[in-house]
């Protein structure tokens, strides 16, 4: 397991290949953000930005999204998988932002926990990138990434994933670390074909190691 010092370490070498290293999600506020997030469940950022482009123009509030029927929105995000149970949730939350939150997005965890279809993951993109409050969101790239250089444990759930990450990192890199970790995973530790040789990380990745000796490559 790696400790705090080489955990900063990964980090700002991620940095330094990923420099701008961002929220690719495409939005111009906090209430953008949050339908984006919530469309982004197990679907490609590139594909809710596609989705989005025509959406948050025909809904730009909260009430525009619950004052047509389901079946309507529906059909403008049918393209993104799980479509029809994120139209529920996405006019349901809206609802609950007018009659708990007078129409706008809540900065707290439990506050936007409350929000249906609202995890974990959600409220820390939420709070990280809309709020800059400091929070890590652990997707699948991160929970990759982060089990594989051995800064978690293989069976750590997601939740573990975060606390070990948020005990390793100072809090002011917290924001930050997410999204470098986004980019590295996506880009270049990627699920399938990780680029292995090519890694500044490979002497002190766990799971580099293991390949480099399967495969046949320095590490």
């Amino acid at each position: 397991m790696l400790n705090k010092k080489q955990t900063v370490m990964c980090i700002e070498e991620m940095a330094k290949m990923f420099p701008a290293a961002h929220c690719e999600l495409v939005h111009k506020n906090t209430f953008e953000l949050l339908i984006a997030v919530v469309l982004s469940a197990q679907c490609t950022d590139n594909l809710v930005n596609k989705v989005t482009a025509s959406l948050f123009e025909k809904y730009q509030t909260p009430e525009d999204y619950f004052s047509v029927p389901v079946t309507e929105l529906e059909a403008d995000i049918r393209s993104i998988g799980l479509y029809r149970n994120k139209a529920k949730n996405i006019q349901a939350l809206s609802q609950k932002l007018v009659t708990d939150f007078n129409g706008s997005v809540p900065k707290t965890h439990a506050e936007l926990e409350s929000l249906p279809g609202v995890g974990r993951k959600t409220a820390n993109v939420v709070m990280s990138v809309g709020f800059n409050i400091p929070a890590i969101a652990v997707d699948t790239h991160v929970e990759r990434v982060s089990k594989r250089l051995g800064i978690c444990r293989y069976k750590d759930s997601v939740a573990e994933v975060e606390e070990t990450l948020r005990r390793k990192l100072p809090e002011e890199m917290w924001s930050d670390a997410h999204h470098y970790l986004i980019f590295f995973g996506r880009y270049h530790c990627k699920a399938r074909r990780p680029e292995c040789p090519t890694c500044p990380l490979l002497f002190i990745c766990r799971e580099g190691k293991k390949q480099a000796k399967v495969r046949g490559f320095d590490g």
